[in-house]
């Protein structure tokens, strides 16, 4: 069985761990702690890990290209379930917020 490459792998660590301790983009969320939300919405969290894979690029050696993209685009997500007024520029397409799996 193939695993992640360990960039990718390195890359859902940090995500988690910036997310976890509310560190995630502190300028785009900078006054929010969203991390009770999250608890509280479980589906919130599905979603935040969703956009985050879903935008994630990886090369053909198994490096990340863009996980400080991935990780606007999560707290873009979580900015907007925790301030209504916030508008998500630009706005999520749908392979973005796709959710896969059984």
């Amino acid at each position: 069985m193939a695993h992640l490459p360990a960039d990718v792998r390195a890359a859902f660590r940090f995500f988690a761990f910036y997310l976890g301790n509310g560190t995630l983009d502190i300028d785009l969320l900078d006054g929010i702690d969203y991390r009770a939300r999250l608890v509280t919405f479980g589906s919130d969290l599905e979603m935040i890990f969703a956009i985050f894979a879903n935008v994630l690029e990886v090369d053909a050696d198994g490096q990340t290209l863009n996980d400080g993209e991935a990780q606007y685009r999560a707290a873009q997500w979580i900015r907007r379930c925790c301030d209504p007024g916030y508008r998500v520029e630009p706005p999520f397409e749908a392979w973005e917020t796709e959710l896969h799996g059984p």
